[in-house]
C-alpha cells in the first residue's frame, strides 16, 4: 500500500534509515511526547487519551528493557530506572494523575538528555 501523505513517509524513511542510536533517541522522544499527551488527556478530562497514550510510554519502557544487554553491569542499573518510571506510568494511569506522569518525565528527560550527550560525545570520537 502506498503512503499518499509525504509526512508519513518521512517519518517511515527517517525511521528505516535511522542508526541504533537514533532509534533509541526517538523511542525517548515517543515516550516523553506520549507522557505529554496523557498529561494533557487528564487535564481536559479525555481519560481514554491519557490511558492510550501511558500505554504507548509503557511499551517503549518495555522495550527498553528488553534490549538491556545484561553482560554489561550497567545494564543493571538501567533496568532499575526502566521498572521505576514503568511503576510511575502504571501508577499515573490507576490515578490519572499528572503529577507523578511529571516525575516519569523528569527521569525520562534525563535520560533522553544523557543518551544524546553520549551520541555527540561518540560522533566526536568517530570524526577524530
Amino acid at each position: 500500500m502506498a503512503v499518499n501523505n509525504p509526512y508519513a513517509q518521512y517519518q517511515r524513511n527517517k525511521i528505516l534509515t535511522a542508526s541504533p542510536a537514533e532509534l533509541t533517541l526517538m523511542l525517548y522522544e515517543g515516550a516523553i511526547k506520549f507522557c505529554n499527551v496523557a498529561i494533557a488527556g487528564i487535564e481536559s478530562g479525555d481519560m481514554e487519551k491519557a490511558h492510550n497514550n501511558i500505554i504507548k510510554a509503557q511499551k517503549i519502557i518495555d522495550e527498553f528493557r528488553s534490549t538491556l544487554n545484561h553482560k554489561y553491569p550497567v545494564a543493571e542499573d538501567f533496568d532499575n530506572v526502566y521498572k521505576y518510571v514503568g511503576r510511575l506510568l502504571v501508577d499515573a494511569n490507576v490515578k490519572k494523575d499528572a503529577t507523578i506522569l511529571e516525575e516519569a518525565l523528569t527521569h525520562l528527560r534525563t535520560m533522553r538528555d544523557t543518551w544524546k550527550e553520549v551520541m555527540q560525545k561518540a560522533g566526536a570520537k568517530a570524526g577524530a
